[in-house]
């Protein structure tokens, strides 16, 4: 579902919360997800445990002029229910875009997993010009949790 300034998708996947969680907050394993095709490594960060957070992401995109760094910082955080960062250009102040995701245990071996990419806070004329949103598509977050259906199955 795409709204204005965010775009929401959800899937029921075959694993426990508990395993999808245990995915999504491992920074080393975003990668498998992404996607969007912009990812390439993760940049040693801890496992996400709480909110304040931070993790670190080697990224790659013609919109940012090849390879650059994120730093995502967790404004969410409830075991095997929530995680939400805010993500930034390495080393600057949160723009204003978001990244959620969801989990609602379904039965012992189902969750229904919701993902949206918000960018109704972003205000930076310059990262308005810069960057055409949504920079990640609807279909591209479908992938993604098409992925994490994927490797949650395996986990």
């Amino acid at each position: 579902m795409t709204h204005d300034k965010q775009i929401t998708v959800s899937r029921t996947i075959d694993a426990p919360a508990q395993a999808i969680f245990a995915v999504l907050s491992n920074p080393e394993r975003h990668t498998e997800l992404d996607g969007s095709g912009f990812m390439r490594s993760d940049e040693k960060s801890n496992r996400i445990s709480k909110v304040g957070d931070v993790f670190t992401m080697n990224m790659t995109g013609d919109h940012m002029g090849g390879d650059y760094q994120t730093d995502n910082h967790v404004v969410g955080y409830s075991e095997n229910s929530l995680l939400a960062w805010e993500t930034a250009p390495a080393g600057t102040t949160p723009p204003g875009w978001e990244w959620v995701w969801r989990l609602e245990q379904q039965g012992p071996d189902q969750t229904l997993v919701t993902h949206t990419y918000d960018w109704s806070k972003v205000t930076d004329k310059d990262i308005l010009r810069k960057v055409s949103f949504p920079l990640v598509t609807q279909g591209q977050l479908e992938d993604t949790l098409a992925r994490l259906a994927e490797v949650s199955a395996g986990s």
